[in-house]
């Protein structure tokens, strides 16, 4: 097989390989132990700040660019907490969802997070047990394993389903 064959064939492949959608959140903490949520225009339920990641992006750069967008937050996305697999839902194909670890900022920090983009109605730092009130029932528990994750130095790795 020649040069040309070998690239011929891989490009082929690589055309007919499924394309999978990237989620990336961060998981941002204030001193007092409260986490970062944000409220989306579009959603019925409180998130998890981050986004979806760009064509050819990779995911800790996507995390750090949806904060910048759409929180005015220049962040360092640190370690992957968790890593899951979300099965195909409702109009949506299955997608690799990453959480990140964001840190820690200050209480004087954390006052001065706001929304700056349209797509968000609100950021609020809650405790886990209000964000678990906050979140949709898989992102709750998605809040909890990073933060077992964080605790622990671990990466959590799941494969979900959803109807």
């Amino acid at each position: 097989m020649t040069d040309a064959d070998r690239w011929a064939y891989l490009a082929e492949g690589n055309a007919k390989q499924a394309r999978k959608r990237v989620a990336a959140d961060v998981l941002v903490r204030d001193t007092a132990g409260r986490v970062l949520l944000v409220n989306p225009t579009y959603k019925e339920h409180w998130d998890l700040p981050g986004g979806m990641a760009e064509a050819n992006e990779p995911p800790r750069a996507a995390a750090e660019r949806e904060l910048l967008e759409e929180l005015g937050l220049i962040i360092t996305a640190g370690r992957p907490l968790v890593v899951d697999w979300d099965g195909p839902h409702g109009p949506w194909d299955d997608q690799l969802v990453f959480v990140f670890d964001a840190g820690t900022v200050t209480l004087n920090q954390a006052a001065a997070v706001r929304p700056v983009d349209a797509e968000l109605d609100g950021a609020a730092f809650v405790s886990p047990a209000e964000a678990a009130d906050r979140l949709r029932a898989d992102m709750a528990d998605r809040l909890a394993r990073a933060l077992r994750a964080l605790e622990a130095g671990t990466t959590d790795y799941g494969e979900h389903t959803r109807a």
